[in-house]
């Protein structure tokens, strides 16, 4: 708006300014000043304005504010700080360069007014029409007339303390594309009702949308939280669309095997790429704990504990290696029942994931082996760059009890169903692939590299002991019929304060890979199993 513009707003209706009796000798003393008889000051008026007090007053007000002169408005009203902040607001943060303000008939002391506001934000230019309405009272001090200030004045969607912003919104519109074009959608996929506006925040204008103006009920000073709502939208903007790595075919099966637990998590991505084609949470909420979960893999850790035992030679798959009951290496440990295997083989050990076994041989290997293992071959703890918020993983170096509880997933080895998915896809291939849901080109994301891969002859031996635990060890049940190129390995982690251990399975079947975990599930053969089983039979 600018000053000296000026625009006559629309003449009142006669019946707004009609007076009588009363009404007119008010008008001769509003003019005079004066009683007329006596020569003295007007006494101060009292009881509700007249209805040409009324028309008066909000003619003024409309011309003021019209005209871009928001103190005179202001005057007007019986706040005038709050109404001249708000109309210089009008004029500053929702960017209105002319309005044109229509008085319409009054009812009582009320009178609406048709507002014609246009509006201009950066190269966005477009007219914002609406309704409102203000009210005259008597101010109590002056007994003048006065426009009772709200923000509704404004417009009647602003609450208390309320003023317009008008800016681009937070984001594009954006549409979220499986691998095969299919839109995605959380309706269809519960668990990804968080996942789709964090994609949105992250990529809309790098896949090519615009955000668009909008005109909004802002609180000034409030946090983040305070989400502004909408009154008015200048422009749509230009919308993206994404594609993403993910497979809606295995995102349904991995939201369907889920969804028969309380808690539940999973995991599924493509080995010989990284590539993440699933990821569904029984509980909806905003913590995405398969991606973002932090608690100890149970024996599925023992997939890289054992890759580090084949590579120092400290072990071998038809090397005999005793299954006791009990090892003690810092403090005592057992197997799951106390079971026990004195015959055993190494391979066999880890087929019945026997933890006496494996906790046997932690003196013959240095502090930081596995801690090494996990990083320079597994990708652990490294910085990855999935497109989402996630858990990389930690498995920090350890001596005494905690280096024997480290080996066999527990202690303060901390995983999610992401790094254990691709730890199986890492045993599968033989390299680390960093797992991914959006493709780096997306943004120029720069993957996380493990520093080797395995030796070809320690790969194969890895994939002989996860394809004997598949097929006659813990996790045969699970994966039954899923036909010959697989492996898998189970875990039951114990937590403090937890009467049953979080379950976990770990597999893959051809070029898929996937993970779970059930807490509180008991044997991960059981809990977590099917619900891999589920996911690898639908990739």
């Amino acid at each position: 708006m600018h000053k000296g513009a000026k625009i006559a707003v629309g003449v009142v209706t006669a019946g707004l300014v009609g007076a009588a009796g009363l009404g007119a000798y008010n008008v001769i003393d509003a003019v005079a000043g004066t009683n007329s008889a006596h020569g003295e000051p007007a006494p101060q008026r009292t009881g509700p304005p007249t209805e040409k007090e009324i028309g008066d007053t909000a003619r003024d007000f409309l011309a003021a504010w019209q005209d871009g002169d928001a103190a005179e408005a202001a005057a007007l009203t019986d706040n005038a700080a709050a109404a001249t902040a708000a109309l210089n607001g009008y004029r500053d943060q929702a960017h209105v360069q002319k309005v044109t303000l229509k008085p319409g008939t009054a009812t009582g002391t009320r009178v609406p007014f048709s507002v014609s506001a246009e509006i201009g934000y950066g190269k966005q230019r477009g007219t914002w029409t609406y309704e409102s309405s203000l009210d005259v009272v008597r101010g109590p001090g002056t007994g003048k007339a006065l426009v009772d200030w709200q923000s509704a004045v404004v417009h009647p969607g602003l609450a208390r303390g309320e003023t317009l912003r008008t800016d681009a919104a937070a984001a594009p519109q954006m549409t979220a594309l499986d691998r095969n074009g299919t839109v995605l959608d959380a309706k269809d996929h519960p668990s990804l009702a968080p996942v789709l506006p964090e994609l949105r925040r992250r990529f809309a204008e790098k896949a090519g949308g615009e955000p668009g103006v909008e005109v909004r009920a802002v609180t000034p000073g409030a946090g983040p939280e305070a989400a502004p709502k909408t009154l008015h939208v200048l422009s749509k903007g230009k919308p993206a669309q994404l594609r993403t790595t993910l497979d809606a075919r295995v995102q349904r099966a991995a939201e369907t095997a889920v969804s028969g637990r309380s808690d539940a998590s999973v995991v599924a991505v493509k080995p010989s790429t990284g590539e993440i084609l699933a990821v569904a949470n029984s509980r909806k909420t905003e913590f995405n704990a398969a991606l973002m979960g932090q608690t100890p893999p149970g024996s599925t850790m023992k997939v890289v504990t054992a890759a580090m035992l084949l590579e120092k030679g400290k072990a071998a798959p038809g090397k005999p290696l005793p299954c006791p009951k009990y090892a003690t290496y810092g403090m005592r440990f057992h197997n799951v029942e106390e079971s026990e295997n004195p015959g055993a083989t190494f391979a066999q050990d880890f087929a019945a994931s026997c933890n006496t076994a494996f906790i046997s041989l932690a003196g013959g290997v240095p502090d930081d082996a596995l801690a090494a293992e996990a990083r320079d071959v597994f990708g652990l703890g490294l910085e990855w760059k999935t497109g989402l918020a996630s858990f990389d993983g930690s498995v920090p170096v350890e001596s005494g009890a905690g280096k024997a509880a480290a080996m066999i997933g527990q202690g303060k080895v901390q995983m999610s169903p992401l790094n254990m998915a691709s730890v199986a896809a890492t045993a599968r291939t033989g390299s680390f692939h960093q797992p991914y849901l959006v493709d780096p080109s997306v943004d120029g994301r720069q993957l996380a590299r493990a520093s080797r891969a395995l030796p070809a002859d320690v790969a194969a031996q890895l994939r002989s002991m996860m394809r004997l635990t598949a097929v006659s060890g813990t996790g045969r049940k699970a994966m039954s019929g899923l036909g010959s190129d697989i492996g898998a390995k189970t875990g039951s982690a114990e937590i403090d304060g937890q009467t049953l251990p979080n379950g976990w399975f770990t597999a893959y079947r051809g070029d898929v890979a996937a993970a779970a975990v059930v807490p509180q599930g008991g044997h991960g053969g059981d809990s977590a199993g099917p619900i891999v089983a589920a996911v690898l039979r639908a990739g």
